[in-house]
């Protein structure tokens, strides 16, 4: 089992930056992939940002590419999503994620075993 608490949250004005972090713990031999997804009211949660852990690679959404980042330290078992140039539309319910196979790498909810609770972030504006 692993565990996710994420932290971080907030109302922001458009183009502030934010940074979210996600407490890991539990077994966390077998993980494949960490990611964050979002989901915004009446939309379905998608994934915005992983890294493949066994070689390090990130993946990011297309309408995050160049304003997020997402980083581990292995040192303080925390994942992070540092957000910058924030929009109105990145108004949403942040998760964090763990998964147990190498079919994370397809991005898809389903394929991510492992959820924290989330945690909000609004566009003050």
């Amino acid at each position: 089992q692993v565990q996710l608490v994420e932290s971080g949250g907030g109302s922001v004005e458009a183009g502030e930056s934010l940074r979210l972090s996600c407490a890991i713990s539990g077994n966390t031999a077998n993980t494949y992939c960490m990611g964050w997804f979002r989901q915004a009211p009446g939309k379905e949660r998608e994934g915005i940002a992983r890294i493949y852990v066994p070689r390090g690679y990130t993946y990011y959404a297309d309408r995050v590419k160049g304003r997020f980042t997402v980083s581990q330290d292995n040192t303080k078992n925390t994942l992070y999503l540092q957000m910058n140039s924030l929009k109105p539309e990145d108004t949403a319910e942040y998760y964090c994620a763990a998964a147990s196979t190498w079919r994370c790498q397809s991005g898809r909810v389903v394929d991510f075993d492992y959820w924290g609770q989330g945690t909000q972030v609004t566009d003050s504006s």
